[in-house]
């Protein structure tokens, strides 16, 4: 595993330390999902839940891929900070749960 030189792992440490940004780390190790998912989940605004998600893309933490209208987000496993969040997250409670709540409300994948 290639090391991460100090100033990225304390930028990747700022991004993960708002807790919005770290649960949708979590969640995106779930299952993909894209912006109207986590406006439901977080019950934030778009415009909130896509500037979090820009901070995650630019930092090359997630990736995108358009299927139909929607874009989907999901963990880049290319990433130089791939195994680094892996090895963070573990110690943290898994967010299947909240995937599971969104399927049930018939919210998962219908982004309207």
């Amino acid at each position: 595993m290639e090391k991460i030189k100090i100033d990225k792992m304390a930028t990747l440490l700022k991004l993960l330390g708002d807790q919005t940004r770290l649960t949708m780390v979590l969640l995106l190790k779930e299952s993909d999902c894209c912006v109207c998912e986590f406006v439901e989940l977080f019950n934030m605004s778009q415009p909130s839940i896509s500037q979090h998600v820009r901070k995650l893309k630019d930092a090359g933490v997630v990736t995108e891929a358009r299927k139909g209208q929607w874009i989907f987000y999901s963990l880049n496993k290319e990433s130089q900070y791939y195994e680094a969040i892996l090895s963070l997250i573990k110690h943290l409670p898994p967010q299947q749960e909240k995937i599971v709540q969104l399927e049930k409300l018939g919210k998962k994948i219908s982004c309207d």
